[in-house]
């Protein structure tokens, strides 16, 4: 025990203190300009109290972004986590290649936000474009050009980057399912889906609540990739929350109405994650 407390915090002390230093502090320094109208020039902010928590919420915009964001959250997490379970499911086959096409599927995972966004900036105006006019296929072209193809182009690079890592949360769980199970419902005579529903599902459930919880989280604060890809547009009909906080801060010079922006983000985020938990880990004992 006296070795305990000794090594403690020797291991402990310095990952907190980075903590504190890059997470805890500025965000308290946050919360207090944004209750200031700091430009980010002026040294000396003037203190608003709540003003800008009243444009935040007054501000159409970032309604609109808040809605857009949302919309894309929820249509991402099931995208990522359906297509992720069924390469886990694919690549625990016992085929051959499984570890060749586990590195596959992995590897947009490994490329930054920002090049992704470029190169599918290039397929879906070039490529998509170029496929349009060779089969006749006008729905392909002008592709990023409205709010509804801007929005299936985002689910469509989110979806295809973040599948390989939803992929290796659910291979582990799959990995972890005893076999004596699977041989034994075999033996009763059960089928690929009566396995899939009655044994891998429950079995898998946990490994759900990590998946939605991380695919919400990130689908949520997705900055990089709607920078590059649509930048907003048309219109700012495609700008997500992180990205009005930024043009809000960067743009119009406004990092203390950006910071109580990014407070009302920060707490909306929260509450969704926490209640996903919640009910995820009700799901579970259900299950």
């Amino acid at each position: 025990m006296n070795n305990y407390k000794k090594w403690f915090p020797i291991f402990v002390g310095p990952i907190l203190l980075a903590f504190l230093m890059v997470v805890i502090i500025p965000m308290i320094v946050g919360i207090y300009f944004s209750f200031t109208d700091w430009n980010g020039i002026t040294n000396t902010p003037n203190w608003v109290g709540i003003e800008n928590y009243i444009k935040a919420f007054s501000d159409e915009k970032f309604g609109d972004a808040f809605k857009f964001t949302a919309s894309f959250a929820v249509v991402s997490v099931f995208t990522i986590n359906i297509i992720g379970f069924g390469l886990a499911l694919l690549v625990t086959k016992k085929m051959k290649i499984s570890n060749f096409l586990r590195s596959i599927f992995f590897m947009p995972n490994l490329i930054g936000g920002i090049i992704l966004g470029f190169v599918w900036q290039f397929i879906f105006t070039k490529g998509f474009a170029s496929l349009g006019s060779i089969f006749g296929w006008s729905f392909l072209e002008g592709w990023l050009s409205t709010t509804a193809t801007g929005f299936w182009g985002l689910v469509i690079l989110m979806s295809w980057q973040m599948s390989g890592y939803m992929m290796i949360i659910y291979i582990a769980a799959i990995q972890s399912i005893p076999d004596s199970l699977i041989e034994a419902s075999q033996i009763d005579g059960a089928n690929g889906l009566q396995k899939l529903r009655h044994i891998i599902l429950p079995l898998v459930a946990p490994a759900f609540t990590v998946g939605i919880f991380l695919s919400l989280s990130n689908s949520f604060k997705l900055f990089d990739q709607n920078l590059a890809l649509t930048g907003g547009g048309p219109y700012d009909s495609t700008q997500m929350l992180a990205l009005n906080i930024y043009k809000t801060a960067f743009t119009m010079n406004k990092l203390g109405l950006a910071q109580a922006k990014a407070v009302v983000f920060l707490l909306a985020v929260a509450v969704i994650t926490v209640t996903q938990l919640y009910y995820s880990k009700k799901r579970e004992v259900e299950m």
